[in-house]
């Protein structure tokens, strides 16, 4: 699988933890519960990595590769898919600015005090 460093990156920031979600045949990667990333497959079981991001930022790189879809089986405007498989590839840099960028996203919609606590402990 392409882009394998992902597991690991995820694992590595404040508060992230990982389970395997059997109905969906996938892995979530979540932040008390709310989900940012879902790595599994698509119907035809080519692998993806499900990532929330920011709408604009969604657009944009979609716009930019063709590899990055509206998000499979989940809300469009919110979701961004990314195949993991394929010739073409996205840069790593570019997908660990979005997994920056859902990270930051789920962190920031805990209450302060949730987000404070993650950060403390992470130290």
């Amino acid at each position: 699988m392409n882009y394998a460093w992902t597991d690991e990156y995820l694992l590595q920031k404040p508060g992230v933890e990982k389970d395997f979600k059997a109905e969906w045949g996938s892995w979530r990667y979540m932040i008390r519960g709310k989900m940012l990333v879902m790595q599994g497959g698509d119907k035809t079981d080519r692998p993806i990595l499900t990532i929330k991001l920011d709408p604009a930022l969604s657009e944009l790189l979609r716009a930019q590769y063709e590899q990055i879809v509206p998000g499979y089986y989940s809300n469009k405007t919110h979701w961004s898919s990314l195949y993991l498989d394929g010739e073409a590839q996205v840069p790593d840099e570019t997908v660990r600015g979005m997994l920056d960028n859902a990270h930051e996203l789920i962190l920031n919609g805990l209450s302060k005090k949730i987000r404070e606590e993650i950060l403390q402990t992470s130290k």
